[in-house]
């Protein structure tokens, strides 16, 4: 073998290995932004730790914890006809599973995320889904509005005290 042929399998073998490295891993069947998710966020829901989270600086810790209560509490509170799965007050996300309202025929789960700790509606997000899919925009809309009213009730009681 020659130096010039020596030198380009070096290179191409540098180069296959250097794309090899840089892609996901690809699995037939499967969405690549799932399997995204689970590389950064791993199988439980929450991002995966690594050394580099130590360097994080404070910024990072001053997130955490941060939601609205009243948010929070009238979250559950109005929607206390669903069965709820998970909860995590320091990231503002609660999970339900399929629960049908009383003197309602239809089953309904929600994702409610609360992001801000201000008590305004651009700190609430709520995904709501049938077992057929979505809800309307409407009916996602009236859930909310029914949340933040009943927030403003829980602050009102509060600021009484």
């Amino acid at each position: 073998m020659t130096a010039i042929s020596r030198k380009a399998v070096i290179l191409l073998a540098a180069a296959t290995f250097a794309l090899t490295a840089c892609s996901t891993k690809f699995q037939p069947g499967r969405d690549p932004n799932e399997i995204l998710d689970e590389e950064i966020y791993g199988d439980r829901g929450r991002p995966r730790s690594t050394i580099w989270d130590f360097f994080a600086g404070p910024q990072d810790r001053a997130r955490v914890g941060r939601v609205n209560k009243y948010i929070w509490n009238a979250s559950l509170e109005v929607l206390d006809f669903l069965p709820v799965e998970s909860v995590d007050p320091f990231t503002g996300v609660i999970v339900t599973g399929y629960g049908t309202p009383p003197g309602g025929g239809r089953a309904y789960r929600a994702t409610i995320f609360v992001k801000d700790p201000a008590l305004d509606a651009r700190s609430l997000n709520l995904a709501l889904q049938t077992r057929s899919g979505p809800v309307s925009a409407d009916t996602a809309r009236a859930i909310e509005d029914a949340i933040l009213t009943r927030a403003r009730q829980l602050r009102a009681v509060d600021s009484k005290l």
